[in-house]
């Protein structure tokens, strides 16, 4: 599905959950994030098959940042020039500080619509980690959909989700509520090949939090090619 679906994004945009409780509870969180999730060994394996894959000092978009930690580090350390987008305030602010060497802004990826930060085909390569999962399904495609069309033709997205059939679920995380959407492996392929990418490579990391009040979980990590 390509973002030629803006209106209709739109629409179901105005329509599902308000995301600004997911950014007050990101944003009361704060650094605890990594405290919780200390080792990241899916990401940063996923990160570094990203870096490597792009050609040099490729523009490369990280949606839902956070604190920065390790994405948008690892991208930027690689001679990337790295462009972040979170929701939650004290998220970018820690990204900034994390990863001087990449530019943060405050947005949801619904803000990407209209050029916000560069037209079709502005970006070789998009990261997306845990970032769609706080949609509700009906708009993961629509966001898939732009994404699609912000990379240029062959541009690489790593995507990574939690294993979980789940739609804008409500679940206890780190003292807040957030609320969730997951997918079982083969719904989560079909749905980005739906949006147009072709997967050339597939992990699975059973994950076991540090925090005891984070359930463990299923992470799978996509690597993506815009077909």
């Amino acid at each position: 599905m390509s973002a030629k679906s803006y209106d209709e994004y739109e629409g179901l945009n105005r329509l599902a959950l308000d995301r600004a409780g997911q950014a007050e509870a990101f944003d009361a969180i704060g650094d605890r994030y990594n405290d919780a999730f200390p080792h990241k060994e899916g990401q940063l394996s996923s990160g570094a098959w990203l870096a490597g894959a792009l050609p040099a000092g490729a523009r490369v978009l990280d949606v839902g940042c956070g604190t920065g930690l390790p994405t948008a580090r690892q991208l930027s350390d690689a001679g990337h020039r790295v462009v972040g987008i979170d929701l939650s305030p004290s998220m970018v602010k820690l990204a900034r500080d994390n990863a001087p060497g990449a530019e943060f802004h405050r947005l949801d990826i619904a803000d990407l619509r209209g050029g916000r930060l560069g037209g079709p085909g502005s970006f070789d390569g998009v990261a997306a980690y845990f970032s769609l999962l706080m949609l509700p399904r009906a708009e993961i495609p629509y966001a898939l959909g732009l994404l699609h069309d912000l990379l240029r033709p062959g541009g690489l997205l790593a995507l990574s989700m939690v294993e979980a059939d789940v739609d804008d679920f409500p679940i206890p995380f780190l003292g807040n509520t957030i609320r969730v959407s997951g997918y079982l492996r083969d719904d989560l392929r079909r749905v980005v090949h739906d949006a147009g990418f072709d997967v050339v490579g597939e992990d699975a990391y059973a994950y076991a939090p540090a925090s005891t009040d984070v359930p463990p979980e299923i992470q799978l990590f996509l690597h993506l090619r815009r077909a």
